[in-house]
């Protein structure tokens, strides 16, 4: 899976994985190689963390193979390719009923259907032009979360044309799900990134995680079985110039941005990815409205 965000590792310069356990004289295990379309490394230290990386890295694998934007055989790349999917993977549903919350809570400026017109000005700005209006208008006819059917038989667009991205989710979703694969192995203490972060516990010493927001404005964050995402509308941009940023507004179907960053933090990674990237379209007072739970830091 590509990120449309400038970095993603588990991890960046240390470890993907550090897990306070059993302190023995070996050294922890490390695993190092490419996950979710970036260098990913892993370090643990248990007496069962070669059989753990393998299962973490399994499990990574296997929900990219789902998410893809790019793999044939994968199960978004053939809902997008025939515009129906019968028997979809279990988690491709969970996350699209997930997405369907997140669409509602932020009043459609969340919506993974934004993918045609995301490949639209890809495709323009790669030969150096910018899509017209008239252009933008035809393709975002195809877009809208509402035209979208799904259940555990069968996924199905309403309209010929349509086609989905879960990169401003499936991240997230990918981090708590190995964490809790993690959890369910006894590991108590973990912090897993993604691109998105799901802390579990405490780090080694005893203190919750500390997460550096860089470029935002805001103080290290203190972070213990929650998680934690960051949306920027430049942090991955169409043009040389770097002003048309890569988040589109659905309701529009322009890049849109009212926000240099937006930082969530939740009770899930998966949550707090799908706001971050719906919040950074949405004024102030209607973040409040539907932050729930959530803490949000907004810089610019």
């Amino acid at each position: 899976m590509t990120t449309r965000r400038r970095l993603l590792t588990i991890l960046a310069g240390a470890a993907v994985l550090p897990v306070v356990g059993a302190r023995a004289a070996r050294p922890p295990a490390q695993w190092r190689g490419i996950a979710l379309g970036a260098p990913a490394h892993i370090v643990l230290d248990h007496p069962d963390a070669a059989d753990l990386i393998r299962q973490s890295v399994a499990e990574m694998r296997r929900l990219e193979a789902i998410f893809s934007l790019f793999r044939p055989d994968g199960d978004l790349s053939r809902l997008n390719r025939d515009g129906s999917l019968t028997e979809p993977a279990l988690e491709l549903v969970e996350l699209l009923s997930l997405c369907a919350g997140l669409n509602r809570r932020t009043g459609g400026a969340f919506d993974p259907t934004v993918q045609p017109l995301w490949a639209l000005y890809a495709d323009h700005f790669s030969r150096g032009r910018r899509p017209d209006d008239a252009q933008v208008a035809g393709v975002r006819s195809t877009t809208g979360w509402d035209r979208v059917d799904y259940g555990p038989q069968k996924i199905a667009y309403r309209r010929p044309g349509m086609a989905m991205t879960l990169n401003g989710v499936a991240q997230g979703f990918i981090a708590d799900k190995v964490a809790a694969l993690l959890r369910r192995a006894g590991i108590r203490n973990v912090l897993v990134n993604t691109g998105e972060i799901a802390a579990l516990g405490l780090a080694p010493g005893g203190a919750p995680w500390q997460i550096a927001l860089q470029s935002t404005g805001h103080p290290d964050i203190p972070l213990s079985d929650a998680a934690i995402a960051t949306s920027a509308p430049l942090g991955t941009t169409f043009d040389h110039d770097q002003k048309a940023g890569h988040i589109i507004d659905p309701r529009t179907g322009y890049p849109g941005g009212k926000w240099s960053s937006v930082t969530v933090i939740s009770r899930s990674a998966a949550e707090a990815d799908g706001l971050s990237t719906g919040f950074v379209l949405m004024d102030r007072p209607d973040i409040e409205a539907a932050r729930g739970a959530s803490r949000v830091l907004l810089s610019g």
